[in-house]
């Protein structure tokens, strides 16, 4: 995925289908909608349902879903295809804005695999303050992407990787995007540097259309004297020679989806908040429901003028 492209227009497909459900449960499917800012702009949107759905937005973090019901006794499988037409700009760091107290609190706070302060991260702070150029925050931010780049390996080998847990990336130093940059966020915020956690799709360069096997996701810092900061640890560990690419700035190389941990769509998720999101949550009869369903996700670039 290692990329310098400044610019990018394509097409994304997002496609679900989901039929083994008990006939005599209600059934909710939430789906993510694509963020819609200065670096992402969504030219055209289209989005057909087999059943009637309606978009929400989630109110911590602002994202945008798209919930489909399927009343109970109605034994129907859900089909959805949703697509956009896309905009996307290299992501830099941005016009310095204050950061409200809010937010400050919000960016700063821990969430259930991303611990702030923990015991299990000071070993790991003492080296990073050894090799700062200083201790200010700016030069505290670059040790620790430097510190999470040399010392976590990016490989998915048996089992416990993936969730974008800070325990698991400090005691086995592997893991995917998640949990590389579970361990950055945990060990900013610590440090009382503002972190948050994005997530998308990626958008190869070196092939103008296809299908995406899966997500991939990336964080943001605060500092007060250059706003938010972008990184991406984990491809930075992929590609060495892009180190300095991806510490301030992100390639149009992907899509970006929801932000944030410990998520809150619905009652149920109240009382078991998600991990993320990025693929569709489903609920039957007002509960999580864990249900392998069909998707695909895929992309398009070459009727992109």
């Amino acid at each position: 995925m290692a990329s310098s492209a400044e610019s990018r227009r394509f097409s994304f497909s997002y496609e679900v289908l989901a039929g083994e459900f008990p006939s005599n449960e209600a059934v909710d499917i939430y789906l993510p909608l694509p963020v819609e800012d200065t670096s992402q702009r969504i030219l055209k949107q289209s989005i057909v349902s087999s059943l009637p759905g309606e978009t929400g937005i989630e109110e911590r973090y602002g994202n945008r879903y798209y919930r489909v019901q399927r009343p109970a006794n109605i034994n129907a499988p859900i089909q959805v295809t949703m697509k956009w037409e896309v905009s996307r700009d290299r992501v830099a760091a941005g016009q310095v804005q204050p950061l409200d107290a809010a937010d400050r609190e919000k960016y700063l706070a821990p969430n259930t695999l991303v611990p702030v302060g923990h015991e299990v991260l000071q070993p790991i702070l003492q080296e990073i303050h050894a090799m700062r150029a200083d201790d200010s925050a700016a030069a505290t931010a670059r040790a620790i992407y430097d510190w999470v780049v040399d010392n976590v390996e990016y490989k998915k080998v048996g089992s416990g990787w993936g969730n974008g847990d800070t325990f698991w990336a400090c005691s086995e130093r592997y893991g995917n995007c998640t949990d590389f940059h579970a361990l950055f966020i945990s060990l900013a915020r610590t440090e009382g540097i503002p972190a948050r956690f994005e997530i998308g799709f990626p958008i190869p360069e070196d092939r103008p259309a296809g299908e995406v096997g899966g997500y991939h996701c990336w964080v943001e810092f605060y500092l007060p004297q250059r706003g938010w900061v972008p990184i991406d640890a984990s491809e930075a560990a992929k590609h060495p020679e892009k180190r300095e690419l991806y510490y301030g700035s992100q390639p149009a190389d992907r899509i970006h989806f929801t932000t944030g941990r410990d998520l809150v769509l619905s009652s149920a998720s109240a009382d078991l908040p998600l991990n993320y999101l990025i693929y569709p949550y489903v609920e039957v009869g007002g509960k999580p429901w864990r249900v392998k369903l069909q998707q695909r996700f895929s992309y398009d670039s070459q009727a992109m003028p």
